[in-house]
């Protein structure tokens, strides 16, 4: 049976797994003529090499694929495994040179031709790169995104642009030449011929929201404010239902002081199923930010936050917390605390906003069960043993508040508030117990420490 028979029904069978077995019949027929050794000698170092290759035993697979060279040098695949199998052991010379021999002895072979681009790409080769990337172009066009990534590495800008100017006016724009582009304006500082660029597509498609969005983006990040902010309005005029162009406009008003218009669209962006979850908080924390300066708009943000289901987002959360702890509204503070504490276990920051709340809304039981299991994490934090202690004093069990509180003073360091702190109550924990003497003795160091203060 000829030898290229054998290769490719058993490439054909690793392709397709579990089928690998079809040909089992015809491989392990007996050859009856004179070169029955050879075959099967041939066969066997081939199989052998494909499966120290697939256990990733690279120099064993080498050693097999080498036997079956000398037994017949004829066969391209040989050539294409045994570099393939050199790349890994990192001998690239031998690999450059075994996968140019498949190359040359099957030219027309495609994924010999990519084996061998990707080689030179691996090994920034940009020369021999290109010249293998433009062989592949002839038998499939699409390899011409990879000419043009390849041009931006050799910094031949004008020569990637015309490429990606080609295949977009023939298949239209996508993502992944965009990132080409843009990482061409980038490089070059073309910021000018990047917004001619987007214009030009707008003008083209004039129906096509992310035309009009991407051109908007570019407007904004070189600071030509009042150009994105007109093409959002142009947008909202051909599309009046667009929600996505929102999430500029909400900005862009804000920045106008116009406030009215600013909420409807930050409400828009939170009602928006088109929107995604992480960034309709990013707009619910601007709306935060904006109620705190203009408290008259609590009752919108309100609104606004009742229509995120589930906020699933710890700064949006801790921002929340924030804003509510500074309006005095404890209660709320706490649940947003909580909720984004649930989503950070290991944030000290919220826990510790958590516990100081639990106490100011004289929940001591809560704020003595938390504190006391984070000092099995923080045994050094000395606020959690204050924590600790106040609670023991609330729940009226004195001597836990002084034995926490002993140990916690060991960890203070230049921190006359809470050194205080700690002394009060020491004292209140001695006034409990009834123990006059040890109070006042706590309570003078507390003033001490106050005066000095």
């Amino acid at each position: 049976m000829n030898k290229n028979i054998y290769i490719l029904l058993f490439l054909l069978g690793v392709l397709c797994t579990p089928n690998k077995f079809y040909a089992q019949e015809e491989l392990n027929k007996k050859p009856d003529d004179d070169l029955g050794n050879v075959e099967d000698a041939f066969q066997e170092s081939f199989y052998e090499g494909m499966k120290q290759k697939g256990i990733e035993n690279f120099d064993r697979a080498v050693e097999s694929f080498l036997k079956c060279i000398e037994l017949d040098a004829s066969v391209p695949v040989l050539y294409f495994e045994l570099g393939k199998s050199h790349f890994k052991l990192k001998n690239f010379t031998e690999a450059e040179t075994a996968l140019k021999k498949a190359v040359e002895k099957d030219p027309d072979n495609e994924w010999f031709l990519d084996e061998l681009y990707g080689f030179y790409v691996s090994q920034n080769d940009n020369d021999n790169a290109l010249k293998t990337v433009k062989q592949l172009i002839e038998y499939h066009p699409d390899y011409k995104e990879d000419l043009a990534s390849l041009y931006v590495r050799m910094k031949r800008y004008d020569e990637a642009l015309k490429i990606l100017d080609e295949l977009d006016t023939k298949k239209g724009v996508s993502i992944s030449r965009d990132r080409i582009r843009n990482r061409v304006y980038k490089l070059t500082g073309r910021k000018k011929d990047q917004i001619k660029n987007l214009k030009q597509r707008v003008d083209d498609n004039p129906e096509k929201e992310s035309n009009y969005l991407a051109l908007i983006y570019r407007y904004s990040e070189n600071n030509q404010k009042e150009k994105a902010f007109q093409t959002a309005k142009e947008l909202l005029k051909i599309k009046p239902k667009s929600e996505l162009v929102h999430l500029a406009l909400y900005k862009f008003y804000l920045d106008d002081n116009n406030a009215e218009k600013a909420i409807s669209s930050m409400k828009t962006v939170v009602k928006s199923t088109k929107i995604k979850p992480d960034t309709k908080l990013k707009v619910l924390a601007d709306f935060i930010s904006f109620v705190g300066k203009h408290p008259q708009y609590e009752a919108d943000l309100m609104e606004t936050t009742a229509l995120v289901e589930s906020v699933n987002n710890s700064k949006t959360l801790i921002e929340l917390g924030q804003y509510y702890l500074a309006k005095q509204n404890k209660a709320k503070a706490l649940e947003n605390f909580e909720a984004a504490y649930k989503i950070e276990p290991n944030n000290f920051g919220v826990l510790k906003n958590v516990l100081l709340l639990y106490i100011d809304l004289k929940k001591f039981d809560l704020a003595n069960k938390k504190s006391s299991k984070a000092l099995e994490n923080y045994p050094s934090q000395p606020l959690l043993y204050l924590i600790n202690g106040v609670s023991f004093n609330e729940l009226n069990a004195p001597q836990k508040a002084i034995d926490t509180l002993e140990i916690g003073l060991d960890y203070i360091i230049d921190d006359v508030k809470m050194e205080s702190d700690f002394y009060l109550q020491l004292s209140k924990a001695y006034t409990l117990l009834n123990n006059t003497n040890k109070a006042k003795t706590f309570s003078d160091k507390a003033k001490q420490l106050q005066n000095s203060n």
